[in-house]
């Protein structure tokens, strides 16, 4: 189940692959996660190389994402503990981190029906509702997207009522913990996991 749902909010992640750089969070939310998942179906599916993949996965991470936002929020109490050193080296591992896990599977949910089901605020951020089909049934997305001077940015994703980046914070405090609360153990960790694949 859980690798079940790590592919397909691999998939989701690439519905929004393909985002221009023109646009602006005075478009309409549910026009912006239909247009941009009618792109990456056609040209993100299994057909694409794994490292056409991994470099546009890259770029989204950068671009379409709060990453110091979310990286802050999955280090968690760890964030004040690390030095500024350790920081910048949590966010830049953990982005290269994201790309290569999510790129990885994303090729097998190319082609699977999707489709934005509604919109509503959050606090100061708008969720675009969505689901992806599968045979044995719609998986719902929530994207959690924030005006970031002018332009969208993700914050968070949900599958199936799951957080994605809460599920990531609860991972990472867990190796932290093993290392006796020290994020040099987590930074560590991420470093030989890249080192590897």
């Amino acid at each position: 189940m859980i690798r079940r749902r790590a592919a397909i909010v691999l998939f989701a992640l690439g519905l929004l692959g393909l985002a221009a750089p023109r646009q602006a969070a005075a478009e309409d939310p549910r026009d912006f996660v239909n247009s941009l998942s009618e792109q990456a179906l056609q040209v993100l599916g299994p057909g694409v190389s794994s490292a056409q993949r991994l470099s546009r996965f890259r770029a989204l991470f950068n671009t379409q994402f709060d990453v110091a936002g979310i990286g802050r929020f999955v280090l968690g109490r760890y964030w004040r503990t690390a030095t500024p050193r350790e920081q910048q080296e949590f966010l830049a591992l953990f982005q290269e981190y994201v790309a290569r896990a999510y790129s990885a599977r994303f090729g097998a949910f190319g082609g699977e029906p999707f489709r934005v089901t509604g919109t509503r605020p959050s606090g100061e951020e708008t969720v675009v509702s969505s689901e992806i089909v599968l045979a044995s049934g719609p998986i719902g997305l929530d994207w959690y997207l924030t005006d970031n001077g002018g332009r969208y940015k993700i914050t968070d994703v949900y599958v199936a009522g799951v957080s994605m980046k809460v599920t990531q914070r609860d991972e990472f405090a867990a190796v932290i913990q093993r290392s006796g609360g020290q994020v040099a153990g987590l930074l560590s960790q991420l470093r030989e996991k890249l080192a590897t694949n």
